[in-house]
């Protein structure tokens, strides 16, 4: 039997990757993440984590951030985060937090030149950028040309969704498609499986957190409250999303039938208008194609020549 816990639960996820007393997690995945541009990211050794764990978290504790703030050995700022729902304005509240996280390290009277680099790294299990189907999206300050403005302020996406390689293939895989496999498959396989099939000892640590969890009455509770405040929040995007999707289809109902009504009161106007001119009435048929606004102009044009039919 597998763990049963997952580590796209926040609560999980911290445990993970915001735990002082398993540091080797968060610095091989951190590792693995910056990895792709190793030039710009020098190896992490050390980590520092600068918000405590919130024992006391509750079922009622809907807005507790259960993120992971860290600062490494080079000085750089560092916030990982777990999203399972995509929020209306994802894109502006990461650039939001992101900025946040780079001004926050400056005080009052001290130099810009003194700011380190800040990164933020969201894991996402659902896709923001559906077009790309990239694994990892490393977003910067970059001009249209490509040329960097800074390196200083980075927002790293890592979207689940879009791992391809399969668990039986996983050891030969790059570190960052193994992390990937981790957060999305952990939960249904036993420590030892985790141990035999990614091939750093970073995993099998990782492997047994969950199971510290899954072992001990109290995190199990805690595990429990968050993974239903999660369910509940995809259920809310989802009944204002159906309930958004109801409103859209009533008002263009609405606006349909209100274009049916004036559709129906310019052919009448001008059935009438050709039998006031003596003219044979055009046949439903021969306007059928023809645009609201080509009959408006067709309706201008009989009424201009019955007003000058009457001089």
């Amino acid at each position: 039997m597998g763990i049963g816990i997952r580590p796209t639960v926040d609560f999980a996820f911290k445990r993970l990757y915001g735990n002082d007393q398993h540091p080797a997690i968060t610095i091989h995945f951190l590792n693995a993440i910056l990895g792709d541009q190793p030039s710009d990211h020098p190896k992490i050794t050390t980590v520092e984590f600068l918000d405590p764990f919130l024992e006391r978290v509750s079922e009622n504790d809907k807005l507790a951030i259960l993120d992971v703030k860290a600062k490494d050995n080079h000085g750089r700022t560092l916030n990982i985060e777990m999203q399972t729902s995509l929020p209306e304005g994802m894109p502006q509240r990461l650039a939001y937090y992101g900025s946040r996280l780079y001004a926050g390290q400056l005080s009052a009277g001290e130099n810009y030149v003194e700011l380190l680099p800040a990164m933020s790294i969201c894991v996402l299990t659902k896709s923001l950028f559906a077009a790309r189907r990239a694994l990892h999206l490393d977003f910067r300050l970059r001009e249209a040309s490509g040329q960097i403005l800074t390196n200083d302020l980075q927002i790293h996406l890592l979207q689940l969704s879009h791992l391809k390689v399969k668990l039986e293939n996983i050891r030969y895989a790059s570190p960052i498609e193994q992390w990937a496999c981790f957060l999305l498959k952990a939960q249904d396989l036993t420590p030892q499986e985790i141990a035999n099939l990614f091939p750093d000892p970073e995993f099998a640590e990782a492997a047994g957190v969950l199971q510290m969890i899954s072992l001990d009455p109290a995190e199990q509770r805690l595990y429990e409250d968050r993974l239903k405040v999660q369910r509940d929040e995809r259920a809310r995007l989802a009944g204002a999303r159906r309930e958004g999707e109801e409103r859209g289809e009533a008002r263009g109902e609405a606006r349909g039938k209100a274009l049916g009504l004036r559709r129906g009161i310019l052919l009448g106007q001008i059935d009438l208008l050709q039998r006031m001119l003596g003219l044979t009435p055009l046949k439903p048929d021969e306007l059928l194609d023809a645009s609201e606004e080509e009959l408006s102009r067709t309706v201008e044009a009989l009424q201009v020549q019955l007003a000058q039919r009457g001089r």
